[in-house]
């Protein structure tokens, strides 16, 4: 025979493009269209109803970028075609390769009730199956012009968008729908795509070729609505064919991956939301078999609050199990620089949401697209009452390849959790068969298992899952050549994995996405507001705790679930990463001030009562360990520092900073020579280097601007050596030099402090920052040899290597740290603490004249200036703080990274403030101390081993206990947990390394 496969390949896409296709809707008649613009912000539903629109034809243009647009479309039925499904079919201007990324809409009948949404790949509305002809329609559809963003586009923030209309009324018709031509045009794309994925020497490509070739004959081009039913009997065999009973299996999981903010403000994913809820709504109804899952509390929540009508929908849907709630997080935050509380928040927060509203608890947390996971991650989601993770992003990652698609992975403490990484390698799949395909061909796990999830439907306001995805699973349930594919809620893949593969491989520490790692740096306000939220908040709580047990004081239930929800929503992995457009980054500068200023005035309010009237100079110390000689979580009069800071000039130029544990040479450029540790009679500075340099790269990624920097960044770079002024001065307090430099359209200011009394070099600088494509680091150079360091993650810290033996080691060049990065040699080390950045590297060298040693050096990255998504990223002042500290175990380095982000409060009272809780250990670190959230006036207490070894410890209450329960991050009894050891208001306390443990006291 001769090979015509080309041939017949050729013909299908012709046929199915040119003729088939288009018979699906073959009659067609206009509908009337009127349109009403909003002024101004989105309106109630009710009041885009009762407006009153101008007729409008197609081929307008409409749309301001951001705006709202309320269309009405009426029209009449024809008589003639009583018996037929009608359809209609409303274009409001897209680009069918842009789901999620354009205009959007979403469909109400008169009374308001909301029908379903439009988007590129989902533009039809069903009218009648069969009508009777002659129905008069009127459909009102509330249309969002959001804009494309593309490149340095003002369009990413509504005050410099303009008014332009960004799209053209494409298509306003009543239609036909021919159900036998789009069956056929299933039939025809799955087994097309199916064949292109098969050997081209194999007989099942053939025998669906052949197949294909006689379905073709059988329909006349000429006449597609009137053949096409004779052309599916040739494909029923083919398509009946069984799939091999080894065949790889497929979990399909209804999905709409929706960002909470990203290349739309977070009022606009409130309207995607809404709009993707009602088509997949509507789209249960049709199909039986059909699971659909969404994740994110915050998104139910807004649905609850702001769209009722689509709320009332989804509960029905949610009861039946058919709407599944995913995840059990607040949103899909990044998970990489939330601090220790924030991250079990996530989960606090997202739990209990979906058991108020439903019942249920989810086991998993579904993260399909964050950007790496952290190592502390395991113990969290454990702790929470789950143990599974999904995600996808991973296979983003741009050198190494994952090892496994199935697997536990391993977090700092020895926790374990059964992790599943979708071989499909998309969170959009299409169910086309190139899709399929490959997730049997990559997946890891092949002779061991032969399970695995794809997530399916269009997501960002694409409309989820598509009825044609529905249509080709089900031709794909089980079938020859195909992997099999099956309708599933993801607890449902999750047992049945676990189940084939009890014991999968183990993954230790943190997955790192090689890709991405500016998202550490970009959108430096952002980040600062977040980690000032967090520990504004750890003060609220613990200060108001305290007053409350104290004085009566009433604690803020509502003002700090409502504040926290909303530090958690900005820590949505597009908004504190930086990946988002001017206006998301605006907002949420706004937003940190705002409940800055009310948290501020919680804790004014708390300290204020427990410090009662008088003279009495006091310090509130918020930090979980002794400052100053007042106690962790209590407040005392400081007691004062010993010594004084000396300073003098240098010889050659500069200055000398002496405090007598510390000798610091500031030379005549302002950088920092020297930081001579005086009782262990060492340097910290590598010879002949500097610390406290600002270094300027080009930064020009290959792909993403805000995600991305890449390793060639290091090839170039400008060191910031020259001077307009170095002055230095001395107070109560100590000594410092103030120096001040120009770069570029920048300037920067850096006062170098040495406090009395204190082992530490503190480092402030403000930027004011109008650079284009640079990126702004902090270096210092130490004279320390060390094959790895650490740096704090959640409830603990993580060694990576500072050496790039593997390919792995050399793809961490950018990684993130919490409060602190500690090296360190045998006997001694160094921190390096902040108040608010999360990049940094860390190299090493090895000194090839004079002694030979090694240089490691430590970077924190302080600003970017990416163009995409936001033009404007970081222009403007900003204000870091980071200390130096030699001599420092890891111990200190914990101590330090607490004490910079969580400065002392000064107020005058009635004496001092005993703790509300205390620890013996200063290994173990309290993360929370607060009253239980169902108000019942029981003390929570949240804590772990810090230092990456085990403790004992004794936690003493300031208060008498009638009894203590070890509970979940939710604050439920844990069963499996024995009760520490009490005596009285004495509690024993024994951790494993970086064990998290919390308690409820029950106060008596």
């Amino acid at each position: 025979m001769h090979d015509d496969r080309t041939l017949v390949e050729a013909r299908l896409r012709r046929v199915l493009d040119e003729r088939i296709r288009p018979a699906v809707y073959p009659e067609s008649v206009p509908l009337e269209v009127a349109v009403w613009h909003a002024p101004g912000e989105p309106v109630p539903v009710a009041e885009g109803l009762a407006a009153e629109p101008e007729p409008v034809e197609v081929g307008a243009r409409w749309g301001a970028p951001w705006g709202t647009s309320w269309f009405r479309v009426t029209g009449t039925v024809p008589e003639d075609w009583a018996g037929r499904t009608v359809e209609a079919l409303l274009d409001l201007g897209f680009d069918e390769n842009m789901p999620g990324f354009q205009c959007e809409g979403l469909v109400y009948r008169p009374d308001g009730t909301p029908v379903k949404g439009l988007s590129p790949r989902n533009q039809w509305v069903r009218i009648g199956a069969p009508v009777a002809g002659g129905e008069e329609v009127r459909l009102h559809v509330e249309a969002a012009s959001n804009p494309v963003i593309l490149g340095g586009s003002p369009l990413g923030d509504k005050e410099t968008a303009g008014s332009e209309p960004q799209y053209t009324l494409a298509r306003m018709d009543l239609a036909v729908f021919d159900e036998t031509v789009w069956q056929l045009v299933m039939d025809l794309e799955v087994l097309g795509e199916l064949m292109a994925e098969l050997p081209a020497d194999s007989q099942r490509r053939w025998e669906i070729l052949r197949a294909v070739e006689r379905a073709l004959d059988a329909v006349d081009p000429q006449d597609v609505n009137s053949t096409a039913e004779r052309a599916r009997p040739h494909l029923a065999d083919v398509l009946a064919a069984p799939a091999a009973a080894s065949a790889h299996r497929i979990s399909a999981v209804g999905h709409a991956h929706i960002d909470s903010a990203w290349l739309w403000p977070l009022r606009e994913t409130v309207r995607k939301v809404a709009r993707t809820a009602s088509t997949m709504t509507a789209l249960l109804e049709d199909e039986p078999e059909f699971v659909f899952a969404m994740s994110q509390a915050q998104q139910w929540a807004w649905l609850k609050e702001h769209r009722p009508e689509v709320w009332a929908r989804v509960k029905k849907a949610v009861t039946d199990g058919r709407f599944v709630p995913a995840g059990g997080m607040w949103v899909e935050s990044d998970t990489n620089m939330p601090g220790s509380e924030a991250m079990a928040r996530q989960f606090v927060h997202g739990k209990r949401f979906f058991l108020d509203e439903f019942g249920i608890e989810n086991d998993e947390a579904w993260l399909p697209d964050t950007f790496g996971f952290a190592a502390g991650l395991p113990q969290i989601i454990r702790a929470a009452g789950s143990r599974r993770l999904l995600t996808q992003k991973i296979s983003w990652s741009r050198t190494n390849r994952f090892p496994h698609h199935t697997f536990l992975w391993e977090g700092i403490d020895g926790t374990r959790i059964f992790t599943h990484f979708p071989p499909v390698d998309t969170y959009n799949c299409s169910m086309n068969g190139s899709e399929i395909a490959h997730a049997a061909r990559n997946f890891r796990e092949k002779g061991a298992a032969r399970h695995s999830l794809a997530p399916t439907g269009w997501g960002d306001g694409g409309g989820g899952t598509t009825r044609e995805m529905v249509a080709k699973a089900a031709r794909l349930r089980d079938l020859e050549g195909s992997p099999r594919v099956e309708w599933e809620a993801p607890r449902a893949f999750f047992d049945r994995a676990e189940t084939e593969y009890p014991e999968p491989p183990v993954w230790v520490g943190e997955l790192y996405l090689e890709l991405h790692r500016a998202t550490l740096t970009s959108q430096a306000g952002t980040k600062q507001g977040n980690r000032r939220g967090e520990h504004l908040l750890r003060e609220a709580e613990l200060w108001a705790a305290t007053a409350a047990v104290r004085t009566g004081f009433p604690y803020p239930y509502e003002e700090l679930d409502r504040i926290w929800k909303t530090v958690l929503l900005h820590q949505f992995h597009d908004i504190l990463p930086g990946s988002s457009i001017a206006w998301v980054h605006r907002e949420a500068r706004a937003t940190y001030e705002r409940i800055a200023a009310e948290l501020n005035g919680i804790i004014e309010a708390a300290q204020r009562a427990l410090a009662g009237e008088g003279g009495t100079p006091l310090l509130f110390n918020a930090a979980p360990h002794a400052r100053a000689g007042v106690p962790a979580g209590g407040a005392a009069t400081p007691a004062g520092r010993p010594g004084r800071t000396e300073l003098t000039a240098r010889e050659g130029g500069g200055h000398v900073l002496d405090n007598g544990l510390l000798r610091v040479e500031v030379d005549a450029r302002g950088l920092v020579v020297s930081v001579y540790d005086i009782g262990a009679d060492r340097e910290t500075i590598a010879p002949g280097r500097a610390a406290g340099l600002l270094q300027l790269h080009s930064d020009l990624p290959n792909m993403w601007d805000a995600w991305d920097v890449d390793e060639f960044y290091r090839n170039t770079v400008t060191d910031l050596t020259d001077t307009e002024s170095v002055t230095a001065g001395e107070d109560e307090d100590g000594a410092s030099v103030r120096i001040v430099r120009s770069f570029g359209a920048s300037g920067v200011t850096q006062v170098l402090s040495l406090p009395t009394g204190e082992r530490r070099l503190v480092l402030d600088t403000e930027v004011e920052w109008f650079e284009t494509e640079k990126f702004l680091k902090l270096a210092f150079p130490l004279d320390v040899h060390a094959e790895r360091y650490a740096s704090e993650t959640q409830f603990g810290h993580f060694h990576r290597p500072t050496h790039t033996n593997t390919s792995w080691d050399a793809a961490r060049f950018e990684a993130c740290n919490h409060r602190f990065v500690h090296v360190a040699e045998p006997g001694w080390g160094v921190a390096i603490v902040n108040d608010s950045t999360y990049g940094h590297d860390v190299t090493r060298t090895v000194r090839t004249d004079g002694d030979r040693g090694t240089t490691t050096t430590v970077r924190m990255s302080l600003l970017r200036a990416p163009r995409f998504p936001d033009p404007w990223t970081d222009e403007g002042v900003h204000r870091f703080r980071h200390a130096l500290v030699p001599g420092a175990d890891i111990g200190d380095a914990v101590r330090e990274g607490w004490r910079i982000n969580l400065p002392e409060r000064r107020l005058t009272g009635a004496g001092e403030v005993a703790p509300l809780v205390t620890v013996d250990e200063d290994a173990v670190v309290v993360t929370a101390v607060k009253l239980a959230d169902d108000g019942g006036g029981d003390v929570v207490v949240r804590f772990h081993e810090a230092h990456g070894g085990r403790a004992r410890a004794t936690l003493t209450a300031g208060f008498e206990v009638a009894g203590v329960t070890v509970t979940d991050l939710l604050e439920r009894p844990l069963p499996e947990a024995e009760a520490p050891e009490r005596d009285g208001d004495r509690i024993a306390l024994r951790l494993r390394p970086f064990e998290l443990m919390t308690l409820r006291l029950r106060r008596a």
